[in-house]
């Protein structure tokens, strides 16, 4: 009988589920966010204040953590096809109808429906990939799935910011309705390919051989006996769960930075001096060097194990970016030392789900994960809201971007209660 290639079945697998994966990610966090470039011109149209506009791009992430377990929920239970594109559907022409907000009301209202919208996708397909990554291959297609967070930004920058410059007026509409129009298209047109593309476990793969699926299910379900036998706790268990709070709070650390900039950047930058097309470029480096750390320490890490020690390390890099711009004013400077910050929050994101991963009894994957995005989705909402309050109250950046360096501390702090030995080695959740 002829050796099974595990290296080609994982490879397989990547090149199957990843970019489309991906893609769909790409175009969820572009909606999410895009509203970072058309605050260039739609907060004067709808007399929107710094504080106000801050509450509006977090306000989403009230709804997206409300419904994020009950939506794990019933991915696990519908499949991926059907759940994903469902999310991507409703997510796309709540995106779209953005453009048509009229007042303050209607744009929190929209940014609420639109948290509504999306919740699920991302701890879903970090369920989803646990069907079929075993544990020793997950940190590099995580990353190759999270690398959509900074790809999004590094080519929806320029691309935002050309929409920004050239088409107001276009049809009688001004540049920010038509972001939100042409971008929200990428989200729905996945939507439809979604129910066609993907496959909802191994088992169901017509582009796998029979030895193929078998290898696959019997890697993972090797890992899973390694867990005692846990009935799947109810929502109320996975809510007092001490374990999943405490990932949660790390994590939480991790995404306030990320949420804190990347709704107010485009407005940084601006205040430096630059229009849409610099903006949009500036506003993307970052970006594209926080994805080349993500794929290179991912592999790190998926060589080298040690997850803890990494988590902390990027966390660290996170905080220390933040924390020197309280010391910088050119925006040469400013923009080194955010994307010393990128390339600590980008890398952090798969090694975190690694880890987290690979603690959490099957049983209880579904809510768990659900539950940690939940929980630390809300740095969503405090992050831009803090940047907001500081700008509002100093009428400068200066000082919030150092605020927001708090949060991967915190994640640091939490990481150094947890031995190395235990993360790696015991299943404890």
């Amino acid at each position: 009988m002829q050796a099974i290639n595990t290296d080609n079945i994982i490879k397989k697998i990547r090149l199957r589920l990843l970019p489309f994966l991906a893609l769909c990610l790409i175009a969820s966090y572009l909606d999410r966010v895009n509203i970072g470039f058309a605050a260039l011109s739609m907060n004067k149209d709808l007399g929107l204040s710094p504080i106000i506009f801050g509450f509006g791009s977090g306000v989403f992430f009230f709804t997206y953590a409300i419904f994020e377990v009950p939506s794990n929920y019933l991915f696990e239970r519908i499949g991926a096809r059907i759940w994903f594109a469902r999310i991507m559907l409703s997510w796309g022409l709540v995106s779209g109808l953005m453009a048509f907000a009229w007042n303050s009301e209607s744009f929190l209202i929209l940014r609420l429906l639109l948290g509504l919208a999306e919740a699920g996708f991302v701890p879903g397909v970090v369920l989803y990939l646990t069907y079929w990554m075993p544990h020793a291959y997950r940190a590099v297609a995580l990353s190759g799935f999270m690398l959509a967070i900074p790809v999004s930004s590094i080519i929806g920058a320029p691309i935002s910011g050309y929409i920004m410059s050239a088409c107001d007026g276009l049809w009688g509409l001004k540049a920010w309705q038509w972001l939100f129009l042409i971008e929200a298209i990428p989200s729905i047109v996945l939507g439809v390919i979604a129910y066609i593309y993907l496959t909802d476990r191994p088992k169901g793969a017509q582009w796998l051989t029979h030895e193929e699926i078998n290898w696959i299910e019997s890697q993972i379900d090797k890992e899973n006996s390694q867990f005692a036998t846990v009935q799947k706790p109810s929502f109320v268990m996975t809510l007092f769960n001490k374990e999943v709070w405490n990932f949660s709070l790390i994590y939480f650390g991790v995404v306030l930075t990320l949420y804190g900039l990347v709704f107010w950047l485009p407005q940084i930058v601006h205040d430096f001096g630059y229009g849409p097309i610099g903006i949009g470029f500036l506003t993307a480096t970052p970006y594209a060097i926080g994805a080349i750390a993500m794929v290179a320490w991912s592999r790190h890490v998926d060589q080298n194990r040690n997850h803890v020690a990494h988590a902390i390390v990027t966390s660290l890099l996170a905080g220390l970016g933040l924390a020197s711009c309280a010391f910088l004013n050119s925006s040469f400077a400013t923009i080194c030392a955010l994307s010393l910050s990128a390339i600590g929050t980008f890398s952090m994101f798969p090694i975190f789900w690694t880890l987290a991963t690979s603690m959490i009894a099957p049983a209880r994957a579904a809510g768990a994960i659900a539950m940690i995005n939940s929980i630390a989705a809300l740095a969503g909402f405090l992050g831009p809201y803090l940047v907001g309050w500081v700008k509002d109250a100093t009428g400068s950046f200066h000082y919030a971007l150092p605020l927001l360096g708090l949060g991967p501390v915190m994640s640091v702090a939490l990481l150094m209660t947890l031995r190395a030995k235990k993360l790696d080695h015991q299943k404890t959740v």
